[in-house]
């Protein structure tokens, strides 16, 4: 009996036990999976709050955007061009820079913690054990020791810090396309040679120059102890690369409003624009500069010519890479002739092409500001003319408007950037030398340049007034700010750009007082029958293009039926569409006088060869087929010839007379 009493209470104990283990292990589960709801929730939280002051940021540079447009209205009302919109972009910037940086502040955040552990290097991922489980965590960069207790406000001022990936890949594309989209290839052919001699010869001239003016600097700030890091040569020449690319934004917007004259606007617009590419290649080569042996910022003729290789390589490759997607562009315009009652297909698919060229070369390894540059060119030249008539103007406003959007964020970030990063060195030495230095390379660039090409005196001291730097040369700076000598530069850059935009852009009018240089009138339009600057060589180029080219690849022009011989007939039946004969597809945007009154040029059609003289006259017709053709019967044309066939005379209107 007393067994039996023994073992139920044994087994009563146990019961209990057993309940309480139970209990315990629910209330434990329990309580972890409160603090795991409790987590999400938290996690939950942060990510709401982390998406609002997104928006809020991005609110921030909208609303900068906003203001400087409505500022732009007020400004082009009142017709003041002491500051340009690029100008006004750059000084709200400063503003919303300065109260963010200083007015506002965020309470710290009591969970923040603060831990110690020693690494040879900062790596770009960690992984954080927390009670058992692993968190992730990325790299933002380096902060000051000073800095540790502001943990809170430097967060703020970081998310109002884009990547640089950001620049070149979303910004930069329609900005660098719509340069070359609108190009007007008239006056850019009629001065070709002094635009190629200024974009390519001037800029590594400019580059050597500073670089060298500005390594004269470093050793000066070495011997009295004010450099606080390494500073090489070759740094030096990465910095005169990056500030001889030009962007005379606000003196072109003021030629333009106030017409002046045609072939100086040409010649600082093309150099601008072929300039940003050299620039760009120029800095990536000196970058690849990479001696061997353990110092590797000695100087070594192989290294030197390996560079020399490497920009070669990369500029022709990146212009190969955008001629190639233009022309590919433009015979899917000429092959899906349908797409044209569907402009806005036609629009979108012009858009996605444009812009893949800049990402397919940058994943080639190439230079995408090239390679989308001469992609817009091609466009305008080839495919524009494929295009319907809605899709031509919705093609023009949309890059238009992207360019306008693009350019003016860009100037409202680099005002918001002189507030908001963290490691600027600003060094006294080096910002007077740099400012030395940079006008020293653009005279060395422009007067014996423009002394060699016959340019006017004006001329040539308008040029170096209009200098300006910009967004491409702050993009280039901003991509790499890791080493004490990059941020040193990317400080010093922002102040050769606000004082080149704001100083030199609002100078510009009075300057074209001083000089002299008159305006041309509504049309924009002034030509020189003495000029012959490249005119043998575009001859051979333009006859080709224009018997060959435009009617393979577009709808206008002749067909090729009059353009080659006769035993090409069936070939030239082949590959000449419809339209051609018909030329449903007029030449809207048509470059056909570039450089006809620069000199003689004969273009053979079919059984005519019309020829013209310096002045543009019809000075000949004599044809193939010994027919007299009387030139002086012709009507005044600003492409003066015509394609006479045995059905019908094309004249450059696009229209036909039945013969």
């Amino acid at each position: 009996m007393d067994s039996t009493c023994k073992i139920n209470a044994a087994m009563s104990i146990w019961r209990r036990l057993s309940l309480f283990v139970l209990a315990s292990s629910l209330c434990l589960c329990l309580c972890r999976a409160e603090d795991s709801a409790m987590e999400n929730i938290v996690t939950e939280k942060k990510a709401e709050e982390s998406h609002r002051q997104d928006s809020a940021d991005l609110l921030v540079f909208i609303l900068l955007l906003t203001l400087t447009i409505l500022t732009i209205w007020l400004f082009k009302h009142r017709r003041c061009r002491f500051l340009h919109e690029t100008g006004l972009a750059m000084i709200y910037g400063l503003l919303v820079g300065v109260v963010l940086r200083y007015a506002i502040h965020v309470p710290s955040d009591m969970n923040n913690v603060t831990l110690s552990c020693n690494v040879n290097a900062s790596p770009a991922t960690l992984l954080v054990n927390v009670s058992g489980k692993f968190y992730e965590y990325t790299l933002k960069g380096e902060i000051s020791g000073s800095e540790i207790n502001d943990i809170q406000d430097n967060e703020m001022l970081r998310k109002v810090t884009f990547d640089p990936e950001v620049f070149f890949n979303i910004l930069l594309p329609p900005i660098i396309f719509h340069a070359g989209y609108s190009l007007k290839r008239r006056h850019f052919f009629r001065n070709l040679g002094s635009i190629l001699a200024y974009a390519f010869v001037g800029t590594v001239v400019s580059c050597f120059i500073i670089g060298l003016f500005m390594y004269g600097c470093v050793l000066l700030m070495k011997q009295i102890g004010h450099l606080g890091g390494d500073f090489f040569f070759t740094d030096c020449l990465f910095f005169g690369a990056i500030v001889s690319a030009t962007d005379p934004v606000t003196v072109l917007a003021i030629f333009n409003e106030l017409q002046v004259d045609a072939d100086l606007y040409a010649l600082l617009f093309g150099e601008s624009v072929l300039n940003d590419a050299v620039a760009l290649v120029l800095s990536s080569s000196i970058v690849a500069y990479q001696p061997e042996g353990d110092n590797t910022h000695t100087f070594e003729a192989m290294a030197m010519l390996k560079s020399f290789g490497v920009f070669l390589g990369v500029f022709s490759g990146s212009f190969a890479l955008g001629v190639a997607t233009g022309v590919v562009t433009a015979l899917i315009s000429f092959t899906f002739t349908k797409l044209r009652e569907l402009p806005l297909l036609e629009t979108a698919l012009f858009f996605l092409m444009s812009w893949s060229t800049f990402l397919l070369a940058e994943a080639c390894g190439f230079t995408g500001v090239v390679a989308v540059l001469f992609c817009g060119m091609t466009q305008a030249h080839y495919t524009f003319n494929n295009l319907s008539p809605e899709s031509q103007d919705r093609t023009k406003q949309l890059f238009e408007l992207l360019n306008f959007l693009a350019e003016n964020f860009i100037f409202s970030y680099m005002g918001l950037t002189l507030f908001t990063f963290h490691n600027h060195v600003f060094n006294p030495i080096f910002i007077v030398g740099a400012f030395l230095a940079v006008f020293l390379g653009r005279a060395a660039n422009i007067y014996p340049l423009s002394f060699l090409n016959k340019i006017t005196s004006n001329f040539q001291h308008m040029m170096m007034f209009a200098g300006l730097r910009g967004a491409m040369t702050f993009a280039l700076s901003i991509r790499d700010t890791a080493t004490y000598a990059r941020q040193m530069m990317f400080s010093t850059t922002l102040l050769v750009v606000f004082f080149t935009v704001w100083i030199c852009g609002g100078g510009t009018t009075p300057m074209l007082s001083c000089q002299k240089i008159r305006s041309i009138g509504p049309d924009g339009v002034e030509m020189r029958s003495t000029k012959q600057e490249s005119a043998w060589l575009f001859r051979i180029w333009y006859n080709f293009d224009h018997n060959y080219l435009k009617p393979i690849l577009t709808h206008s022009g002749p067909p090729l039926t009059a353009t080659l011989p006769a035993c090409c007939g069936p070939l030239a039946r082949c590959l000449t569409s419809p339209q051609a004969y018909e030329n449903e597809g007029q030449l809207k945007d048509s470059d056909s006088d570039l450089i006809l009154n620069d000199g003689d040029i004969s273009l053979a059609y079919g059984d005519i060869t019309v020829s013209t003289d310096a002045t543009g006259a019809h000075t000949s017709g004599t044809p193939v087929g010994g027919v007299a053709v009387n030139s002086d019967e012709a009507p005044d044309w600003s492409f003066p010839w015509m394609i006479r066939s045995t059905r019908c005379l094309w004249t450059p209107t696009g229209t036909r007379t039945k013969r």
